[in-house]
């Protein structure tokens, strides 16, 4: 009995022991916290941020220079006594391919139209219909800024180079102007000569390009025995004038590819003063050639690739030079025939 009662108790106990040890191992322990003092030797290699300014995170408004145009407003009635749907179905023809070894004869061409000749007068036409306004520069602007035409480097007439309306932006009006002003709304009477910055950029003038040159091509297709004029491109110019405002040059603004144009073209009727009904399209009306213009450059015993202003410096010895080469393309197509 004795043995048994020395046995329980000694099973108590170890029981109680074991317990004991897995409640210590099951109780979490506390997190101690680390102190945050730091030793002072540690920051010696770190630099002094605090001796730092603040940078500056207002955004800077950058004002680049833009040509405004006006954006078309269709009349909300029929603004005519017939009812205007042709116009908008109108697509230009496809030229006649021409063979590369039917092509007997070919010249190159550049012309320069002035919009105060008289026949020139549907370039300046400054109304406004649904399409916009009708002066040609306006078109041309519409279509590049539209993106309906691609625009091309004024210093190179092969249409090598994309220009964009922001440069040719930047070439028509310049880049816009910052000049300090008086400010009036915190210095109403100027006694403190408080000024501000202001942004001044000039406004565009569709009447300052008065002339246009094309770039064109005569071809002799001896399938069809016929010379064919086929224009290649159109470019605006822009005159340059000196200190006191005479006369010094002309340059193009940028050069359009004809071809990617005459759709377009096809949108808008030129003026014509006789007859208001009877208005051909832009197209119809470079396609027919019913313009004025002058030659001042061709590829006619012309190795160096100048114009003609250039090698015949009197203006009217070079005009009456422009008519001689018009007569060489003609009288090498009348030549062939025989009477």
């Amino acid at each position: 009995m004795k043995n048994c009662v020395i046995r329980l108790s000694l099973l108590i106990t170890v029981f109680a022991f074991t317990a004991a040890t897995v409640n210590a191992q099951t109780t979490p322990r506390k997190k101690t916290k680390r102190s945050t003092t730091k030793k002072s030797n540690t920051n010696k290699n770190k630099p002094n941020t605090a001796a730092v300014a603040p940078k500056d995170t207002t955004a800077v408004a950058v004002v680049e220079a833009d040509i405004k145009l006006d954006t078309p407003r269709k009349s909300l009635r029929n603004d005519a006594v017939v009812e205007r749907n042709l116009i908008k179905d109108r697509t230009p023809l496809a030229y006649e391919h021409i063979r590369e070894d039917d092509a007997v004869y070919r010249q190159r061409v550049w012309r320069e139209i002035d919009v105060h000749e008289k026949m020139n007068l549907p370039f300046v036409y400054a109304a406004t219909e649904d399409n916009g306004s009708q002066m040609f520069i306006n078109i041309l602007l519409n279509a590049i800024k539209g993106g309906d035409v691609t625009a091309f480097d004024p210093n190179d007439d092969r249409f090598t180079t994309p220009y964009t309306f922001k440069q040719i932006a930047e070439k028509m009006v310049g880049k816009p102007k910052t000049m300090q002003v008086p400010d009036f709304k915190a210095d109403p009477d100027g006694s403190k000569g408080l000024m501000h910055d202001t942004t001044i950029s000039e406004e565009f003038n569709p009447a300052m390009v008065e002339r246009y040159q094309i770039k064109e091509e005569w071809v002799f297709d001896k399938e069809s025995s016929r010379m064919y004029a086929r224009i290649l491109g159109i470019a605006p110019l822009q005159t340059i004038t000196n200190s006191d405002g005479s006369f010094r040059a002309v340059t193009p603004i940028f050069w359009v590819y004809y071809p990617d144009l005459r759709p377009m073209l096809t949108k808008y009727e030129a003026y014509n003063g006789k007859n208001y009904g009877a208005r051909m399209s832009w197209e119809e009306l470079f396609e027919s050639r019913m313009f004025a213009s002058r030659i001042i450059k061709s590829s006619i015993d012309n190795p160096g690739d100048k114009q003609i202003n250039e090698y015949i410096k009197d203006p009217i010895l070079a005009l009456l030079e422009g008519d001689n080469i018009k007569e060489k393309i003609f009288n090498y197509e009348q030549d062939l025939w025989s009477y």
